[in-house]
């Protein structure tokens, strides 16, 4: 693949609500066991399947509306045994964290992509849509808290929950409920995604270590994990690749005054 396009976009409004920042969340950095739902199969402890290797492309692609780059990220998934329906669930979510316009056209881009590989007579396995209904009213919110507080590794609290205790109610009825019950994108694809998309988006690094610390949680190694950095350094962006693998590093140290102490160790024993 080509680069990234090196440009800054605008963070928006509901980018602001979504998962955890250092200051707002009161998270451990060790990763529960994850509940069944929560995980897809993967080829081992230390390696992500090809699957999962292409989901964290197709959002920094998404998040930097690099069309030509995501046209082959979304080729390469949906090769690698991406369904129609989780790839248009990566970039419907996605909205949550790079805003409306760019998921509407990433979503056009993979309408065009599926067309397309059609006419040369692909045919994409569609996947499912949502076997569930999804909750509504206090039922909505009850999910949505426990949906976060899993991923979150513990009650969600903090500061700015109290300056403003509304942001957290949409967080729980909508990103962690209302997307998050969809179950036809179990949550380590969609936390694949999430770091993909902030990784690609400077200013937003909070978010992204507070993301590397769910992916442990939803039972990503920190082996697979460095997996991911390495493909964004191969595959995209160096500022993307670095953002990262610090991230990742600030995630596993336990604080970001030990990171640069403790990515040594982290590079050298891949743990």
């Amino acid at each position: 693949m080509t680069t990234f396009a090196r440009k800054t976009t605008a963070l928006p409004a509901l980018m602001a609500l979504c998962l955890s920042v250092g200051a707002m969340f009161s998270v451990t950095t060790q990763a529960a066991e994850a509940p069944q739902d929560m995980t897809s199969p993967q080829a081992s402890a230390d390696t992500l399947s090809s699957k999962q290797q292409s989901i964290p492309l197709i959002a920094a692609f998404m998040a930097t509306s690099d069309m030509p780059n995501l046209n082959v990220a979304l080729n390469q998934g949906l090769d690698a045994g991406l369904t129609v329906s989780e790839t248009r669930e990566i970039l419907v979510q996605l909205y949550a964290y790079v805003g409306f316009p760019r998921s509407l056209n990433a979503l056009n881009e993979l309408m065009s992509v599926v067309q397309a590989r059609k006419q040369r007579g692909i045919e994409d396995a569609p996947g499912r849509e949502p076997s569930r209904a999804i909750p509504i009213g206090d039922e909505l919110l009850a999910a949505g808290t426990a949906n976060q507080t899993k991923i979150s590794g513990g009650p969600v609290k903090g500061p700015v929950f109290e300056f403003a205790p509304v942001i957290n109610r949409f967080l729980q009825t909508h990103l962690f409920g209302d997307i998050f019950e969809r179950d036809n994108l179990d949550w380590q694809s969609r936390e694949l995604a999430t770091v993909g998309a902030l990784a690609a988006t400077p200013g937003v690094e909070p978010q992204l270590r507070s993301h590397m610390l769910a992916s442990l949680r939803v039972g990503f190694s920190a082996a697979q994990l460095r997996q991911v950095t390495e493909q964004l350094k191969k595959h995209g962006d160096q500022q993307t690749a670095e953002r990262a693998n610090t991230a990742l590093t600030q995630a596993l140290c336990g604080s970001t005054s030990s990171a640069s102490t403790c990515g040594r160790t982290v590079s050298t024993t891949g743990k």
